[in-house]
């Protein structure tokens, strides 16, 4: 079982206590009027798939219901960190998937 640091609590807890929402920072367009329909696919529907390190949002379902981002290991599952919505994360990922 995974412990799960929120940013928001500010305390370890279970991961039964959350969800995991997608991948993170994803930008909505910015003219949603002017998109077109190939545009709005791509932002609705394709996310990154990684093998290795990956940005994701996470809800704390059971504790504080917010929102968060995780950067996770998506092979090992490691977590290497936990940062709030907006804040830009501190480790990277790279173009092939793995840590740097």
């Amino acid at each position: 079982m995974l412990h799960i640091y929120c940013p928001h609590c500010e305390e370890y807890r279970e991961e039964e206590e959350f969800r995991p929402k997608g991948e993170a920072h994803i930008a909505r367009p910015k003219a949603p009027e002017e998109t077109d329909d190939a545009a709005w696919g791509d932002y609705l529907f394709f996310r990154k798939n990684p093998r290795g390190v990956h940005h994701e949002q996470w809800l704390h379902a059971a504790g504080c219901r917010k929102f968060f981002n995780v950067t996770r290991h998506t092979v090992s599952y490691e977590i290497l960190e936990t940062y709030k919505v907006g804040q830009q994360p501190t480790a990277r990922t790279t173009d092939k998937g793995g840590a740097k």
